[in-house]
């Protein structure tokens, strides 16, 4: 056995020894190895193999598997320019604390002294996004070496799994030729790892308890569920009596102290001044919304933080007050009666004036499309959101569904890879998957639909809002009046792209939605991969929440 497939054949039985279940590879020639190891172990049923022309594609879909499942899955490649295209995926994995696996192949060192094709400097290419970097040595017919590979296995899922937050990992694996398998299975000593299929190295914890946040103090405070943890929040926060609000609005928001229109009231300075809690609870990371940041960042607001980051928690303002992993102790003061009921009351006026509004707007547009999703959704159902508007329309217009599940890749909040990051959630959710997408961030990663015959088809409906172009700015400064002349060319970047046609190239179908009565049944196929197109005007975004804001300031003040 020649030494590349030797080591390839370890790593990849040691990774299943170490609860891998999932492989995500992209074709290449110098991760040669570990292609024939990865297919020989797929065809033996002891992982499952995804199989991605487009590198960042594959990096997503890893990652969105990761997400669903909780364990690390390992996404492979070759070398170069391919290995870079990983780093969208490695830096939302880092940021949203989720485990993911890089085999990056690489030519040994005399091949880049040499100028090698397709030869970058694949050294720490991932810099500090990565809890852990290691090149392994070339490979070589000589004992000790299969014991040293395994090792650095268990190291790197270790890393990957953390402590108390998970996060990418790198290995980069200079391969020498031959690249394929000789045929001479004879090697210097056994290449078997523990006999009882266990781990080469079984890692132990330490017996520390994770930290927890001291009892808060307050009567009146506020649980925000800004990142995961929104059912630890919710019934926190019931048994508590502390509102609780979430920047999915009411989608995944359990708990009679749930507060669907949250990020409503947050947005009102009169509702914000009479009803400003003491402590804000906030439990991950917060991203989307300016009203959060600006309470966050309150002087009269003390925050506590519950984020399993070790150094890397966010702090709005830089006056987070304490911080912990978890956040198990009960408050040492009686809450304030009277408190839950005032936010639960005002969650109602004005739940009520914002659903009569939107009954009033002329279909199609964002939040309303939101709302009549999020209404159509099975039991179970998982729901990947696009990082841009469809975040925000569902936190703003969808009723409380404490029964769905949210992803949203909210780590670097980009709008890289969002249709295999969905594809790779649907893939490990055990249920039916949507996702709501604004057309850029489909368009963006067309190359998620590109799956080969033999790949596993997802269970997912993707949901396209076509507003052909960047519906988000049209809320922002630049989408001002004052901007007119500028934005469109800059900012509103209309394509002009027949989605119906790219997903016929990609055999993907493809229902485009003219009439609200349709829209339902274009939901409720098959099972299978579809793609439901919505188009609709986004010029009229800026006033429609203008109307929608309106309407909440008036069922507040009267």
């Amino acid at each position: 056995m020649n030494p590349s497939t030797a080591q390839a054949e370890v790593i990849v039985d040691e990774l299943i020894r170490n609860q891998v279940r999932h492989v995500v590879l992209s074709p290449g020639s110098r991760n040669a190895p570990l292609s024939f190891a990865l297919h020989r172990a797929a065809v033996e049923q002891r992982i499952r193999l995804h199989v991605r022309i487009d590198e960042r594609s594959a990096g997503f879909l890893a990652l969105g598997i990761a997400a669903r499942s909780g364990l690390p899955v390992v996404v492979a490649g070759t070398s170069g320019t391919a290995a870079a295209n990983l780093h969208p995926a490695v830096s939302e994995a880092a940021q949203a604390g989720i485990p993911l696996i890089v085999l990056t192949a690489d030519r040994p060192p005399e091949l880049r002294a040499a100028g090698a094709n397709q030869t970058i400097d694949q050294h720490r290419m991932f810099g500090p996004q990565v809890r852990m970097f290691d090149e392994l040595g070339v490979a070589e017919d000589r004992p000790g070496q299969q014991a040293y590979w395994r090792s650095q296995v268990c190291r790197a899922r270790h890393a990957a799994l953390g402590s108390a937050r998970s996060g990418p990992v790198h290995l980069n694996l200079p391969f020498r030729e031959p690249l394929v398998p000789t045929g001479d299975p004879a090697w210097c000593e056994p290449l078997d790892g523990r006999a009882d299929g266990a781990p080469w190295i079984e890692i132990c914890g330490d017996g520390a308890a994770p930290s927890s946040l001291h009892a808060p103090a307050a009567r009146r405070g506020l649980v925000l569920a800004a990142d995961g943890g929104a059912d630890a929040a919710g019934a926190w926060g019931e048994r508590y009596g502390w509102p609780v609000v979430s920047e999915t609005g009411g989608v995944g928001l359990a708990g009679g102290a749930a507060i669907s229109t949250g990020m409503w009231l947050l947005n009102q300075p009169e509702f914000v001044r009479e009803h400003r809690p003491e402590q804000v609870l906030c439990v991950g990371r917060p991203t989307v919304f300016r009203q959060v940041q600006s309470l966050l960042t309150d002087a009269g607001v003390e925050v506590l933080l519950a984020h399993g980051g070790d150094v890397d928690w966010p702090s709005p303002g830089h006056a987070v007050r304490e911080i912990a992993h978890t956040f198990g102790a009960a408050p040492v003061r009686e809450a304030d009666p009277h408190w839950l009921t005032a936010w639960q009351q005002a969650d109602h006026k004005v739940a009520a004036a914002l659903h009569a509004a939107l009954d009033l707007e002329r279909w199609p547009n964002g939040p309303v499309l939101a709302r009549d999703l999020v209404d159509e959704l099975p039991e179970r159902s998982l729901l990947v959101l696009g990082s841009s508007n469809p975040s925000r329309d569902v936190a703003l217009a969808a009723r409380h569904r404490p029964d769905v599940a949210v992803h949203r890749n909210r780590g670097v909040a980009g709008i890289d890879g969002t249709v295999s990051t969905a594809i790779g959630a649907a893939l490990a959710h055990d249920g039916p998957t949507y996702a709501l997408l604004g057309d850029l961030t489909f368009l963006h990663d067309g190359n998620g639909l590109l799956l080969g015959p033999q790949e596993q088809r997802p269970d997912l409906t993707i949901v396209v809002l076509n507003d052909d172009g960047g519906g988000i700015f049209s809320l922002l400064e630049q989408g001002g009046p004052e901007h007119r002349d500028s934005f469109e060319r800059v900012f509103g970047t209309p394509h002009g792209t027949d989605l119906a046609q790219l997903c016929a190239a990609h055999g993907v179908e493809h229902v485009r939605v003219r009439q609200r009565s349709d829209f339902p049944a274009a939901l409720h196929g098959p099972p299978g991969l579809r793609v439901v197109e919505v188009q609709a005007d986004r010029t009229r975004t800026r006033s429609l929440h203008s109307r929608l804001q309106a309407a909440v300031h008036s069922a507040l003040s009267g």
